[in-house]
């Protein structure tokens, strides 16, 4: 926060190690908090730093299994500033991170979009969730898992009404994608957009292996709002119900889900939501070389 108690977003916060063999470097929020997960027990500097003030530097000394909350870091306007700041646009904020989020690839190819590595990251508006519902579904991989799935489809001639050869398959990849095109629009985007619902996993990394279980086991059924309250996930819930739904219209007769299936596929999908929501807790953010807790920061705010 400044002198007079407001909170500063977007300062640049730096963790380094005694030995400096540890380096990581975050942004504060909307509300001026920040955080850093997994680090070594030791001691430790942080350097903040952000446009018109001083830079600030704080030591301290974690231990093992310990969480270390520091009190409140107030920001002294720097001497040799004279122009007027104006202050960082949260959207502007959520588009720096939203970049970021973008270069997540698990083993460097598998799209890890969805998934927040900043605990207090700035919520998402309309614009930004459709925004990365289109990256997801138009990204390379989808659309090659889409056609490697049909491809398997049609080998064990699943589907048997759209047939063999080139129009079969694509009858197959066109229902596969469909289903990825409406489940991803209607859950992460529409809904969410409605409903002012975050779409995103939030990484925890921190506490107990039971509590972080039960955490990403909760957010399954769960969500942060855009007031960064936890909330019921209706957007996910709804959309995997819409979307098998609609699916209703392009699969054969004699493969449609009726209503009791689709609320069968529903829970199915919750139970998958779990289990993935596990290995981001536990496994995938060490597979992921690019993570948003390393966010750039974004360009200076202009003066007047």
């Amino acid at each position: 926060m400044d002198q007079s108690g407001a909170v500063i977003a977007a300062a640049r916060v730096t963790l380094t190690s005694e030995d400096r063999s540890i380096k990581q470097e975050v942004l504060s929020g909307a509300d001026g908090q920040f955080s850093f997960a997994g680090i070594a027990p030791g001691p430790f500097q942080l350097t903040i730093t952000s446009a018109g003030f001083a830079t600030q530097t704080y030591s301290g000394v974690l231990h093992s299994g310990e969480i270390d909350t520091r009190p409140p870091i107030v920001l002294t306007v720097a001497s040799n500033v004279t122009e007027v700041q104006v202050a960082v646009n949260p959207v502007e904020v959520a588009e720096e991170q939203i970049k970021i989020e973008e270069k997540q690839r698990v083993l460097g190819v598998l799209p890890n979009f969805y998934v927040s590595y900043i605990p207090n990251a700035v919520p998402l508006n309309s614009k930004q969730k459709f925004k990365l519902a289109w990256k997801t579904v138009t990204d390379p991989f989808t659309l090659v898992f889409v056609g490697g799935a049909a491809g398997v489809e049609q080998a064990q001639n699943h589907f048997r009404q759209y047939g063999q050869g080139a129009e079969g398959y694509a009858k197959r990849f066109a229902a596969g994608y469909g289903d990825t095109l409406t489940g991803t629009f209607i859950g992460s985007a529409i809904l969410p957009a409605l409903l002012k619902q975050d779409p995103r996993y939030f990484y925890k990394g921190t506490g107990r292996i039971s509590s972080r279980a039960l955490y990403a086991i909760a957010n399954s059924v769960i969500c942060k709002g855009d007031n960064r309250r936890w909330q019921p996930n209706y957007s996910s819930v709804l959309g995997s119900l819409a979307a098998g739904g609609i699916s209703n219209f392009y699969y054969p007769a004699q493969d449609r889900n009726g209503a009791e299936l689709t609320f069968e596929n529903a829970a199915i999908g919750i139970g998958g939501s779990a289990v993935t929501n596990l290995l981001q807790e536990f496994l995938i953010r060490k597979l992921t070389p690019k993570l948003n807790h390393d966010s750039a920061k974004p360009d200076p705010p202009s003066q007047k």
